[in-house]
């Protein structure tokens, strides 16, 4: 069986309403584009007991896990720490990651038209960003090359830590899709397929979409809405699946709704 893939989200500033979230629906899209999809997604605050209890249960899975925010030399950032405690291994500076991050001052410094001084102190911290679990493996960071790390679970499951920000964790996680798990891909394999059924009633469809999940091998789903300025009280329904599969569901599907006399508005394809 393919491994599921999953998302946690860290940061107090998430739960508290200061920013938005943009990794999931992102996530999801980058998933998406290669046919594959998001199982589960967790946020976890700057909490170290919790984040270390996140990572534990994720590690003792199969799962590819993306992990965004938390891995800076700052107080509040705790998931480094975090994921060693989860794993039960030491910390330790990564050598490929100091490279890199002595790489990245020393162009900072050729920026700023000053020497690169090793000794300075905020240089000196900025090593910690490369204290990763032992036996880490370094995700490349296109933007300002401070690297993420990934580790592999007793369970088999891989976690890739990548930071907070957006303009660096997207490009980060879209490489790891499209190097590490490009054998997963199922684009053009993969689709989903939904009409509306116009002023539709839940309870009133679902032993037709338990009849087409019992009889193909498809997810059936249902989203309803009260207040769709088009639309008004609808329900787009739909099917998904392996492309075959989903051809002859929801052709069933349609067949069902039309001997119930719905009243169907667009189609939908994914």
């Amino acid at each position: 069986m393919s491994p599921a893939f999953g998302l946690i989200i860290v940061g107090d500033e998430i739960l508290s309403g200061k920013r938005q979230d943009k990794h999931l629906p992102k996530v999801a899209e980058l998933l998406g584009a290669r046919g594959l999809s998001l199982a589960w997604a967790r946020v976890v605050g700057d909490d170290r007991e919790r984040i270390t209890d996140a990572l534990r249960s994720a590690f003792a899975g199969r799962d590819v896990v993306f992990c965004c925010g938390g891995i800076g030399a700052t107080p509040d950032d705790h998931t480094r720490q975090c994921a060693a405690a989860a794993l039960g291994v030491e910390l330790r500076l990564h050598p490929e990651a100091a490279r890199l991050i002595e790489e990245r001052m020393r162009d900072v410094a050729a920026e700023q038209g000053v020497p690169f001084d090793p000794q300075r102190p905020d240089n000196v911290h900025r090593y910690n960003m490369g204290v990763f679990p032992a036996g880490a493996r370094i995700v490349p960071n296109p933007y300002n090359k401070i690297p993420g790390f990934s580790c592999t679970g007793p369970g088999g499951a891989e976690l890739h830590f990548v930071p907070g920000f957006p303009v660096m964790a997207w490009p980060m996680i879209e490489n790891l899709l499209d190097q590490r798990y490009a054998h997963l891909h199922r684009a053009n394999a993969w689709q989903e397929r939904s009409v509306i059924v116009m002023g539709a009633m839940e309870a009133a469809l679902t032993p037709l979409m338990e009849r087409i999940e019992a009889g193909h091998p498809v997810k059936v789903f249902s989203l309803p809405s009260v207040d769709h300025p088009t639309y008004g009280r609808h329900i787009e329904l739909g099917v998904k699946g392996a492309v075959e599969a989903v051809a002859t569901a929801f052709t069933d599907l349609l067949a069902g709704l039309q001997a119930q006399g719905a009243e169907l508005g667009p189609e939908v394809v994914r």
